[in-house]
């Protein structure tokens, strides 16, 4: 019986970190680069998303309440997980320790980022070019962005080939082995579309 929980809860964890916060992490790097196109395109995008109806409603359901539960069952498997690169070093299983590794540091950015942003605008602030012009005014704070987005990336791109795995969807070795080609595209452009984002306020 907990066999079959903990099958079932690994699905699920595999399964909302691309439906919906694979989605959601696409969705928000494409409104931050629309900042490349300058102040004016970067807040008509973030007015359109902030007049979405029922805005907090679907935040939550669709975004919080499943990264939260991919959140913290993602911490029990990063800290009762068998890493064995020391004795099995193929590159699989450097790929499944930098998964654990980079869950944790996108979890620290994450906390930081919703604080910096979304609570800072239950206080009164105004999500606009103006406000993230004055965080990128720190170059630390450029930096910690630049690492959270890299593990960020990386961390779902990684994921979606997992997901194919355990989805069935990739079962053969050559499948899986074009699958790791696409996600590692999937990596590289969504990296460049969060870093020319970041630049696009500096």
């Amino acid at each position: 019986m907990a066999g079959n929980r903990e099958f079932l809860n690994r699905r699920l964890h595999s399964l909302l970190g691309v439906i919906p916060v694979g989605l959601f992490l696409i969705v928000h790097l494409v409104v931050n680069h629309f900042a490349t196109g300058g102040e004016e395109s970067f807040n008509k995008a973030v007015g359109f998303m902030e007049s979405l109806p029922f805005l907090i409603f679907l935040e939550f359901i669709f975004i919080y309440l499943p990264l939260l539960f991919h959140a913290i069952y993602g911490l029990y498997i990063a800290f009762t997980a068998k890493n064995n690169t020391s004795r099995l070093g193929f590159f699989r299983n450097w790929m499944f320790l930098f998964q654990r590794v980079s869950g944790i540091i996108v979890l620290i950015f994450l906390a930081w980022h919703v604080y910096s942003t979304r609570i800072q605008m239950a206080f009164g602030e105004e999500m606009n070019y103006s406000f993230m012009e004055n965080v990128f005014s720190n170059p630390w704070m450029i930096a910690f962005y630049i690492v959270g987005l890299i593990a960020t990336t990386f961390h779902f791109s990684n994921g979606l080939w997992s997901f194919c795995v355990s989805w069935g969807i990739t079962q053969s070795p050559r499948s899986q082995q074009i699958s790791s080609y696409v996600v590692l595209v999937v990596f590289v452009v969504l990296s460049i579309i969060g870093i020319r984002a970041i630049f696009a306020f500096v």
